[in-house]
């Protein structure tokens, strides 16, 4: 069974920073690509990072650029979010998801987790 599990969301004053985890199982983690995404109340679900099979390529949106980084560690099987100078619009629920390229058409999501900041 394939599972993309997150975890490290939580309450964060504006300027704080969280790190997320996604735990992968049931799938060979370094064949795929794996994403970032996040959605807010009363938005569409869109991804934010992302990074190759082999992390020699990463990709951010524009809104994390230079707060987020986004790493993982294959043999670990685990994908990570480091987010530093958290705003209030970055409260959102926060799924991982693997796929054969790095941003769209993703084969599987996680349930996400909530990160919720402060003003």
């Amino acid at each position: 069974e394939v599972q993309l599990v997150e975890s490290g969301g939580g309450l964060v004053q504006a300027g704080g920073s969280l790190r997320l985890s996604c735990a992968a199982s049931g799938f060979t983690f370094d064949d795929y690509a794996i994403g970032w995404f996040r959605q807010a109340p009363g938005k569409e679900r869109d991804v934010i990072a992302a990074i190759s099979w082999n992390g020699g390529a990463t990709y951010y949106d524009a809104s994390v650029e230079g707060r987020f980084t986004i790493s993982r560690d294959n043999e670990k099987n685990t994908l990570y979010l480091q987010m530093n100078s958290l705003k209030p619009e970055d409260t959102a629920l926060y799924y991982c998801a693997a796929g054969k390229t790095m941003t769209t058409g993703m084969d599987y999501y996680g349930k996400g987790t909530l990160v919720t900041v402060s003003s």
